[in-house]
Formats: structure tokens, sequence, C-alpha cells
């Protein structure tokens, strides 16, 4: 049973090593496609008769697209929007303030999670449990989370695997530096100011971002 032991200042330095990595720019960036553009129609002279396409076997439309079948079939699935997080509900207000170690055996079984659910289910801890934005700290006395605290909590509670936790924090990360900021998610979410609405606001449009990619 794989259990995190980080910190919310090791899982933000984790997200912004991996955003920087060439692979994780090529993924934000996406590919260039190498089909030729289209050839501009040509002008019928006046009088003369419009050609007639020729009549296309079944299979022939194949022949036209530049891609496989499968690729685009697994493209438009990947595009689609991630689920919403509402099959298991979150412990109480007691397991809030709980020890995180006390919830490791909500991890039994459970199947790994795409990037933008886990942070679907990160945002559902800061709306039931609370945002904070006290320095250095996973959580206040109340049970409060900042926010890679709150995904750090997800992941015990058994919604994503470490790695995807490293992948949301990275779409995190692309996020802020759309937004034009250009330090780590820590010093954002106690940035003199800063509100759960903003916290939230931010978590709702990486989900975004990583729903449209696929992850």
């Amino acid at each position: 049973m794989e259990s995190a032991q980080l910190t919310p200042e090791q899982l933000d330095a984790q997200s912004s090593r991996l955003h920087d990595t060439d692979a994780w720019q090529r993924i934000v960036t996406g590919w260039e496609r190498t089909a030729p553009e289209p050839a501009p129609p040509q002008p019928v002279p006046a009088g003369a008769a419009r050609p007639t396409a020729p009549a296309m076997h079944p299979d022939e439309w194949r022949e036209l697209l530049s891609v496989p079948v499968d690729r685009l079939i697994e493209d438009s699935l990947r595009a689609l929007p991630a689920r919403q997080p509402h099959e298991r509900p979150l412990p109480g207000r007691l397991g809030a303030v709980l020890p995180e170690r006390l919830h490791a055996w909500r991890r039994i079984g459970q199947p790994d999670v795409r990037p933008s659910t886990q942070l679907g289910y990160a945002r559902r801890i800061l709306t039931e449990w609370g945002w904070q934005n006290t320095p250095y700290r996973l959580r206040n006395a109340r049970g409060a989370r900042c926010v890679c605290g709150a995904m750090l909590t997800a992941h015990r509670l058994g919604y994503g695997s470490l790695d995807t936790v490293d992948r949301a924090g990275a779409w995190l990360v692309t996020e802020l530096r759309a937004q034009g900021w250009t330090g780590l998610i820590g010093p954002w979410n106690r940035h003199p100011g800063r509100t759960a609405g903003d916290a939230l606001a931010l978590i709702d449009a990486t989900i975004r971002r990583a729903s449209s990619a696929g992850h």
C-alpha cells in the first residue's frame, strides 16, 4: 500500500521540477500535426461541366484520414471531461482533524485516478474541511488545508497515486504560470490578501486545463 510521507513544501518543489522538464512542456504545448494543408479548390471555367466525384467504396474513406481511426478514437476519449468526484463521501468533521496516518487504510484497493479527478477531490476537501494559509503547515487546528495539503490529504484518503499527485501539482504550476505567477504554489497560497475563493478558482481553472488535455 502506497503511503505519502511528503510535506506540502516537498510536493510543491517536486511539482515545480516536473513542470520544468522538457517532457512536461511537450505535454502542455501539444505536438505539431504533420498532415499537409489542403490545397485550395481550382476555379471551374465558365461553361465547363463540373466534374463529378467518383463513386467511393465504403472503406475508401479511411484513406482520407491523416491518422489511424484507432488514434482518432483514443484522442476523442482522452478529450472527454474527467468524471466528477462523487463516488465516495469524505469523512466528517472528525476526519478532518484526525492524524493523517489514521486514514491510510482508505487507500486499500482503490484504483488510480486522473490528475483532474484528483484535483476535484482536493477541491472537495477545501470546500468541506476549509482552506487555510498558515505558512509551512499541512493544516490548522480545525482541520482546514492549504492547496498542497488538500492534494496530499486526497491522496491519503485513496484518491490518486503519488505520481498522480505530482502531475496534478504540475498542472497547478502550469495554470499559475498562465496567470502570471512565477513562484511556487505555497507562496501563492499564503500571499497577502489570498482568499478561499481564490484557491477554489485556481483549482477549477486547473481542472479545466488538465481535462482538456486528457489528464
